[in-house]
């Protein structure tokens, strides 16, 4: 056993679903698995320090927002801001990307102004804009990837002008794997005079991002996708930005005072969280965070990377089954989404659960890549550091056999 071997070995004891189970768990991109320290610190959270923060001026309100606070400063340090005000908590990268929509599209923008967004989105930035173009009368522009699912300079310089107002891009692809050049893409949006912003849900997880080095105005990542719990997400924007922005939503917390003539809202990043806030979920993404930090990007991008040669280079092998975009495992960050000859991807999935391996099938919430590429579904493995090379060889072991339990002669 090798050297990493044993660091992944060791690694997966920090989760109960693998000590327990032997489900080979390849649907990453959707949403990671938690480790203990993480459920341990969400527990925790709720067994010592449970109140609301910021409205009590008792000692357990104040650990609360302590706690809440550290864990906004974790965010900060863990993707480059500057300051821990340019980071606003929200439920997932969803919420996030509606914010800016609602609360910077729908109040910059005007008929006569564009919004580029690439054809390779997740819904989640790719609806708002569609809202925001209803709602502006601003003109959506599309931008196409090229054979291998990257977002080009060259494409975007095609397509950019000077009415151009936002860019609207993953920095790694749901669907291609493929990591895009947001610091150059960037670069031309501000050349233009536009802001750009970035989906960081695929990258944040799995790669080294710094905020500042980028040059983005802003970035959304959801914490369920790197070990943290369900409905904890965050919004990074520039501060000057931020400060310049309406309101997403009205309510408690979010205002400094309140009269029934006047109403004096609270400084950023507060004036964007509104209600209750999900205290326990930010401690659980600190953990995270922390975890992820002992690890090291290192490995996990070693690791992921591994993962991925191993399966690019074994579907290679197998008649009858076409990846989707970068045809070379360097091109595909942890995701391999592929077709099989013959079978609806849905009974792919099916096929694979039956061997208790979970792997995504369907549109990706990326319809419209799927209307780009001509096709309506596909099925996509996405690897975590967490992984192992058994777990692929036994992904690449039923894929093979797919075709055979349909009713094809290979």
């Amino acid at each position: 056993m090798t050297e990493i071997d044993e660091k992944v070995k060791k690694l997966r004891e920090e989760f109960r679903i693998f000590r327990e189970t032997d489900y080979v768990y390849l649907d990453n991109s959707a949403t990671s698995q938690r480790p203990d320290r993480v459920i341990r610190a969400v527990s925790d959270f709720y067994a010592e320090k449970n109140a609301n923060p910021f409205r009590g001026v008792y000692e357990l309100s104040e650990k609360c927002t302590e706690e809440y606070e550290s864990a906004r400063s974790r965010a900060a340090a863990f993707i480059g801001a500057e300051h821990s005000s340019e980071i606003v908590f929200t439920r997932n990268a969803t919420e996030a990307l509606n914010l800016i929509a609602y609360s910077y599209g729908c109040f910059e923008l005007s008929e006569g102004d564009e919004i580029v967004v690439s054809v390779c989105e997740h819904h989640s930035n790719f609806l708002p804009w569609v809202m925001v173009s209803e709602r502006t009368g601003a003109k959506l522009v599309k931008l196409l990837p090229d054979e291998t699912g990257c977002i080009t300079p060259k494409a975007l310089r095609n397509v950019i002008t000077g009415k151009t107002r936002l860019v609207c891009v993953t920095q790694v692809s749901n669907v291609f794997g493929k990591v895009n050049d947001i610091k150059t893409l960037a670069q031309i949006a501000h050349e233009a005079g536009a802001l750009i912003v970035c989906d960081g849900a695929q990258s944040v997880p799995h790669m080294p991002v710094d905020v500042r080095d980028l040059d983005v105005d802003f970035l959304a990542f959801s914490g369920h996708k790197m070990l943290a719990p369900m409905g904890i997400g965050v919004l990074y924007a520039k501060r000057d930005i931020l400060s310049s922005m309406k309101p997403f939503m009205l309510g408690g917390e979010m205002i400094e005072s309140v009269h029934w003539d006047r109403v004096k809202f609270a400084v950023i990043p507060h004036v964007f969280e509104a209600g209750t806030v999900n205290a326990g979920g930010a401690a659980g993404l600190k953990a995270a965070m922390e975890f992820m930090d002992e690890i090291g990007f290192d490995f996990i991008m070693e690791q992921e990377k591994r993962l991925t040669r191993l399966a690019m280079d074994g579907i290679k092998n197998i008649n009858g089954i076409h990846v989707i975009g970068d045809q070379s495992p360097e091109g595909h960050e942890g995701i391999v989404t592929f077709t099989v000859d013959g079978v609806h991807p849905h009974d792919v999935a099916q096929i694979f659960d039956s061997e208790k391996i979970c792997v995504r099938a369907g549109h990706h919430c990326a319809q419209p890549l799927m209307d780009h590429l001509g096709i309506g579904s596909c099925t996509r493995a996405s690897f975590a550091f967490y992984n192992t090379e058994e777990e692929v060889n036994r992904f690449l072991e039923c894929l093979s056999g797919i075709r055979r339990k349909m009713g094809y002669n290979e």
